[in-house]
């Protein structure tokens, strides 16, 4: 089970989300895991309307794409308000843009945005957003994998949901962490648990040794099997590791 620490002895995390569709959250970040911890303070969510920042009468927050084409693009001047509004609270959290185009979200990544005081993300719609406030509010853009959603919100909770899990006290144990799949380089080796027997197949002996150094070369001789046949790219980073 995990340990929730007493609200107050640490500073929550915090996660901000800029998006059309503020009822989308929490959503799927409310329940297990990151709801538990959502409830026990470990970390916090905030939603900022984007349409509450649009242009005239009807709040416009888009417009057709400069040189035509399909679609409409967020314009620069909404998404600026909306951004410098939540950066009045969020002074140090890094401003990150999901993009089908950014860097891959990595466990790496996750780790070293759980590391810091949370951060503040912005779910785009339509074609996109103006390439100017990108470069005027310095964003990083991130994407969650080579294709395209209807819009940002579920890849920002993909985000939020894989920085949450690293919080301490949020995972049961440190070695659930440490033997996941991605840490040191390699897919997790395969798991398995009661009956012994299943359908014609068993646990593979070692596993019910006891000879706990048998098992460590088990497992990590089946994660290498595994990381060869399924993602030879991994191998092929410096020290095994994802970047």
């Amino acid at each position: 089970m995990p340990h929730f620490p007493i609200r107050g002895e640490r500073a929550p995390w915090r996660a901000t989300v800029l998006t059309l569709f503020p009822e989308m959250f929490p959503g799927p970040l409310g329940v297990s895991l990151c709801g538990q911890a959502l409830e026990a303070g470990l970390w916090a969510l905030r939603t900022v309307p984007i349409r509450e920042f649009g242009i005239g009468r009807h709040r416009s927050v888009d417009d057709t794409p400069a040189g035509g084409g399909a679609g409409m693009v967020m314009r620069a001047d909404v998404l600026a308000a909306a951004i410098d509004h939540a950066r009045q609270a969020e002074t140090e959290a890094p401003l990150i843009y999901l993009s089908p185009r950014g860097a891959p979200l990595t466990q790496a990544l996750a780790a070293e945005l759980a590391a810091g005081p949370g951060v503040l993300l912005l779910a785009g719609r339509f074609e996109g957003i103006d390439e100017r406030v990108i470069a005027a509010r310095q964003m990083r853009e991130v994407s969650i994998g080579d294709y395209v959603l209807s819009g940002g919100e579920l890849a920002a909770m993909v985000l939020i949901d894989a920085c949450v899990r690293l919080l301490p006290g949020v995972i049961g144990t440190e070695g659930s962490l440490s033997e996941e799949s991605f840490e040191g380089g390699l897919l997790e080796y395969p798991q398995y648990t009661k009956p012994r027997e299943w359908e014609g197949c068993t646990i593979p002996d070692v596993l019910l040794s006891g000879d706990h150094k048998r098992i460590a070369e088990w497992r990590r001789q089946e994660a290498e099997r595994l990381t060869a046949e399924r993602r030879p790219d991994l191998l092929k980073k410096p020290s095994g590791r994802r970047s």
